[in-house]
């Protein structure tokens, strides 16, 4: 297929390497040092989103935010500027559920299709191409993306309508956010107390407390190993997301707020670009610090 990928970043860049080694021809944007390896393996430069969109007949964006989705897709040189229509635009990054139905709304306009798939899995995923994608749209635009979905990642579902994905993949982010707060809170008590936390993580592994959180995350905690991964200021973006949803429906989400301000204070402390693993040490700064 003719691919146009926007948003080469951590995860991005190893995204759109699956689509170059699959055979596609992959068009580039806003390729940077870090990425000028993947115009070595056949990727073609292209100057702008609106001339990606001109030259590809399907575009993948990887963006950071919902600011970042609706500068790309509707600002200057744009990618709604470049449509024709039967395109199909694909947004796998993790955004409002709310501004994406109005970013489908506003490209099917143009008679282009719109899915949201946001993936679920972090670099680690997107490196080994074993990313789980949550996606929304019509059937006739999944079944046309889901090779390149396939190429991509393994746990691979339509969940409904557009916006449906972007909904699935907050709910991921509330579970995972407060899993790692509550192995975060469970380790520190359990190192507080005197016992290994090491140790601790090791029982518990064999227990009904096992989880892939504490598999994973734990052993960096642990290790206080916090190289990303998953950055704890783009996790506390999508807490962010839950809670402003949570507040449109009228809803009490009472621990993923509270999470939220973790990670506010996480962030706040120099530990942003850090592992959202990292979580345990605001916690322990909390704590007094580490005795």
């Amino acid at each position: 297929m003719n691919i146009g990928f926007i948003g080469l970043g951590v995860m991005g860049r190893p995204m759109a390497e699956h689509l170059i080694d699959a055979g596609h021809q992959v068009n580039l944007s806003r390729v940077k040092q870090a990425s000028e390896y993947l115009v070595t393996k056949g990727g073609k430069t292209i100057d702008s989103a609106k001339a990606v969109a001109e030259t590809s007949d399907i575009i993948i964006l990887m963006l950071p935010d919902t600011p970042d989705v609706e500068a790309v897709l509707f600002g200057e040189n744009g990618v709604a500027s470049g449509l024709s229509a039967g395109k199909l635009v694909i947004d796998m990054s993790s955004i409002s559920p709310v501004a994406t139905k109005d970013f489908a709304t506003r490209v099917e306009a143009l008679d282009c299709d719109y899915l949201d798939a946001p993936v679920s899995g972090g670099e680690v995923g997107a490196k080994a191409a074993s990313l789980t994608i949550m996606v929304g749209g019509k059937e006739h635009a999944f079944e046309r993306a889901k090779p390149l979905f396939e190429t991509m990642g393994k746990n691979i579902t339509l969940i409904g309508g557009v916006g449906d994905g972007q909904t699935a993949k907050v709910a991921n982010q509330i579970i995972v956010g407060l899993t790692i707060e509550a192995v975060s809170e469970a380790l520190l008590f359990s190192k507080r107390a005197g016992a290994d936390p090491a140790k601790v993580r090791q029982a518990l592994m064999g227990g009904f407390a096992s989880s892939r959180i504490l598999e994973v995350h734990g052993e960096r905690m642990v290790k206080e190993t916090f190289d990303p991964g998953f950055r704890i200021r783009l996790h506390r973006k999508d807490m962010a997301l839950a809670v402003d949803a949570a507040r449109a429906l009228d809803l009490a989400l009472p621990n993923t707020a509270a999470t939220q301000q973790l990670m506010n204070a996480a962030v706040a402390s120099g530990d942003g670009d850090r592992d959202h693993s990292a979580l345990i040490k605001t916690l322990e700064r909390l704590s007094g610090g580490a005795r």
